[in-house]
């Protein structure tokens, strides 16, 4: 008698999802790189904006279908690589950094290279046992999403023009790029997006709610505007989330491992 194949080798549908949400982000971000070198840099941009959206829906797909898997834990982080990592730095070296030759080229190199790091030791922390809950509030570093989004911030500038500022001269950007690189490596502390969770108390809701409309309403009528100030209240968030956590470290015994 034929032996029959394990359950084990069949997948659900749920389990499928977040993967495809996954392969939807990678196909965004290759795109982006794709228009880049055809000079549709605002799509290109888009694009790569629209592979971190993906990503950050896939693991909350993931977990409310109860699809999640150490496969699809790995696909994500090879997809960070080449959406967060790749792509930015090939829109922003046809955008500007060519212009600077092999200076442009070596800081996109490093740039990756801070990304490759930083989501390295992302997959190792999270084997780390006995972390405090309080961790979960916190980055070690840019996340990868994030410092896609700043690496870009050059051509946000170059697209905002209701703003009036200055364009970034390519060997500007270089060294932006690579600073971007390094807080992304680095073990700075930043906010993550689980603190979307924190309670809200009620009579502060409405005013929450209308803050996101409005930020909403500002994306859609000044999209490269919005994103430039974005960008730089991200920098400005940095020293808040650095003190937080020292706060909190200090209050559960001066505990500051993990991620």
């Amino acid at each position: 008698m034929a032996e029959s194949a394990p359950s084990s080798s069949r997948m659900t549908f749920r389990q499928i999802l977040p993967n495809l949400i996954t392969i939807l982000s990678i196909c965004a971000g290759v795109t982006g790189i794709r228009f880049a070198f055809e000079g549709r840099f605002e799509l290109a941009v888009g694009l790569v904006l629209g592979a971190a959206f993906l990503d950050g829906i896939d693991g909350r797909i993931a977990r409310l279908v109860n699809g999640q898997s150490r496969f699809g834990a790995e696909m994500d982080s090879l997809a960070d690589i080449v959406n967060f990592g790749v792509a930015p730095a090939l829109l922003l070296y046809a955008y500007t950094l060519h212009d600077v030759g092999s200076i442009g080229w070596i800081a996109a190199l490093l740039y990756i290279s801070g990304c490759a790091l930083r989501l390295a030791r992302f997959n190792t922390m999270l084997d780390v046992p006995d972390r405090p809950a309080w961790h979960s509030q916190f980055f070690t570093g840019i996340p990868s999403p994030a410092g896609a989004a700043l690496a870009l911030f050059p051509m946000y500038l170059g697209f905002a023009s209701n703003l009036y500022l200055p364009d970034i001269t390519p060997a500007f950007a270089a060294v932006y790029l690579v600073v971007v690189g390094i807080l992304m490596a680095s073990r700075i502390p930043t906010f993550s997006g689980k603190t979307i969770g924190i309670p809200v108390r009620r009579d502060h809701a409405v005013g929450v709610v209308l803050a996101v409309v409005l930020y909403i309403g500002l994306l859609l009528s000044f999209f490269w505007e919005t994103l430039t100030v974005s960008a730089i209240a991200y920098y400005a968030a940095i020293p808040l989330s650095v003190r937080s956590y020292r706060r909190l470290a200090g209050r559960s015994g001066g505990r500051t491992d993990g991620e």
